[in-house]
Formats: structure tokens, sequence, C-alpha cells
């Protein structure tokens, strides 16, 4: 009776052996690493994208970005659709690109409206768009300000041919040397007041005319978008605290800024910058990064209008509104228009 005993208990005493042993355990799995995603800026480290800066310095987004500036890729959005990235870039050209099959969907807005705007100077006395037949206007030929110009002038039934357009003339010092009467360029790159040789300038912005088109927008690839709607939300949102920041006070923002790039970037230019961009991002009664459907078929009329493409891909497939409307849901306390419109 003492065999079977015995063995009974060396059988036990195995399996519990056996059940011990590590490789009959069954193996941990490591949580899987977070994927960093890369946010391209269609430029230079600036001020208009101060927003984004600032909110990857304050670490304002959810999770792990990096910031990437492409200032020379001419294929910008087919560059932000391979990388399964975000994007930020000219309504223009982001619709261009969509229209090409290149597979982006825009979900917010930098900039509510276009920076775009005709300077002369003040001694000239062309303050309205009609002073401007029979002039030579300095543009860059196919330029977003080239296209918004025409369209501004058709609406307004002005004759365009009686309006010389002189290409590459474009600067403030063709302008200052009389070159041309008037320039088309960005509001950011107005001379600062305080600059040697700065002369009094007019100005003429297409949305006081009725031309209300997306300035800059964000965009997305469709991938990201479809396997990682999740992200788009969380970035959308560190992007509205980065632009509430950047005009909270100017003292903290300026220096952020700089230090992306101490070399090409000064202090009082970029808190002028800041000033002269602060209603595209900022407008009265408006919110941060909203955009309406009258912006973008305007936006899709002057287009076509141009002839510079044909809306192969409608625009309730390319522009997304919900991530906006979700992100405003949930926190409705970034609402607030009124919270951000007075002056540093």
């Amino acid at each position: 009776m003492c065999a079977p005993v015995g063995l009974a208990a060396v059988a036990v005493l195995g399996l519990a052996i056996l059940a011990l042993r590590p490789d009959s355990a069954p193996p941990r799995q490591s949580p899987a690493p977070i994927t960093a995603t890369s946010l391209f800026l269609d430029g230079p480290y600036s001020s208009r994208f101060a927003g984004e800066l600032t909110a990857v310095k304050q670490g304002l987004f959810a999770g792990p970005i990096n910031v990437r500036s492409q200032p020379n890729d001419v294929n910008f959005v087919e560059t932000v659709a391979r990388e399964h990235a975000i994007g930020v870039t000219s309504g223009q050209k982001f619709l261009l690109a969509a229209w090409r099959g290149v597979p982006v969907t825009a979900f917010a807005a930098s900039f509510l409206d276009t920076s775009v705007a005709i300077f002369t100077l003040e001694s000239s006395g062309l303050r309205r768009p009609a002073d401007l037949v029979g002039k030579r206007l300095g543009c860059s030929r196919g330029s977003e300000g080239d296209v918004i110009f025409d369209a501004m002038m058709a609406q307004l039934g002005l004759p365009r041919s009686q309006i010389t357009k002189v290409p590459d003339r474009d600067s403030f010092e063709a302008l200052r040397a009389g070159e041309v009467d008037a320039i088309l360029t960005t509001i950011e790159k107005e001379p600062d007041p305080s600059a040697a040789g700065y002369v009094r300038l007019n100005v003429i912005k297409p949305q006081e005319y009725g031309i209300h088109v997306p300035g800059l927008v964000y965009f997305a690839s469709n991938d990201l978008i479809h396997d990682r709607p999740s992200v788009i939300a969380d970035v959308l949102q560190g992007l509205i605290r980065g632009w509430q920041f950047a005009y909270t006070d100017y003292a903290r923002t300026v220096p952020v800024l700089v230090g992306f790039d101490p070399g090409k970037l000064k202090s009082e230019r970029v808190r002028f910058e800041l000033q002269q961009q602060r209603s595209l991002v900022l407008p009265t009664g408006g919110r941060i990064a909203d955009y309406d459907q009258s912006r973008w078929r305007t936006l899709r009329d002057i287009l076509l209008f141009a002839k510079l493409g044909e809306e192969e891909v409608p625009l309730a497939q390319a522009v997304n509104y919900q991530f906006l409307r979700d992100v405003y849901r949930r926190s409705p306390d970034q609402a607030a228009p009124g919270t951000w419109n007075g002056e540093n």
C-alpha cells in the first residue's frame, strides 16, 4: 500500500514542478508603443503656425506629436497623405490636391479667412478695388492671391483686362520703388511701422468685399482619419488650446516662437505678425479653428472660375465638420470667443 501512495505523491509533485516552469506560463504581452503623430507645416517656423508651435512647447497635445516644417515641398499635400500624417496648408492648395485624388480630408481651419490683401502707398490715393483699374499690380501668377483677386474684381463687375499684372513684383520694395502701383501679398508680410524706410500703406482686403474663403486649413490622410479618429480629435483640441495660449499673453508666446528659429525670428517682428493675423484666428463672434460650408463653396466656385481644376471629389467628401462639433461639444468652455478678443 505504501508504494502506490508514494508514486502518487511523486506524480503530484512532478505536476506541481511543471506548473511552476517559466515556459508553461502564458507569455506577458508588453503594451504597444504609442506612435507619435506627425504634424507637417507648409512653410518655415513663423507666427503663421503659432498655435501649433505653442501647443507643442506647452505640452497641450494629449499624445506625442512630431512637428515638421516643410517650407519647400511643392507636393506638400501628397507628402502628408503618404506619411499618414496631419498637415496645415492653404485652403486652395488642399482643395486642388483633393480634386486630383490625393486621399486627404480637411477637419478644421487655422486661419478662418484668407490672409491675402492688396497693398498700395497711402500717398497714391488707391483705397478701393475700383481704384486699381488701369494700374499695375505686382503679383505671383497662379498664386492664392492672384486667384482671389480675379474673383473679387469679377464679383464687383470691374474690368480685369484693364489691370496690368506684373509677375514677380509683389514685394514692398517694388511698391516703394514705383515699379508697380499695388501688390498682392499676405498681411503678415506688411512692414513693421518701426522698420527703417517705412512708408504708410493702404490695405484692401478681399473679405471686405464679400470674398470669404478658408485661409489655412488642417487636414489629414484619410487612412489616419479612418484608423485613428481619436488622434484627430485630440490633436484638434490641442491646436485650439495652442491658439488660445498664443493670444493670451504675448510676453509668454513670443519667446516660445522665437525659440524655434532664433537666427531668423525676432521678438518684435513676431509680435507684430501675431497682431496682424489676430482677426483671422479669433474672429469677433466666431470660434477658433471653425469653418462653415459657405466659405468652402466660395473657394470651390473661385477655383472653378479660374479653371484651375475640376471638382472630381465633392466637398461633402473632402471636408469634415464632425470633429469640430465633437470637440466643442465636449469642451464648450473653449468656444467663448469673447475671452480671446482683448488686446495683450
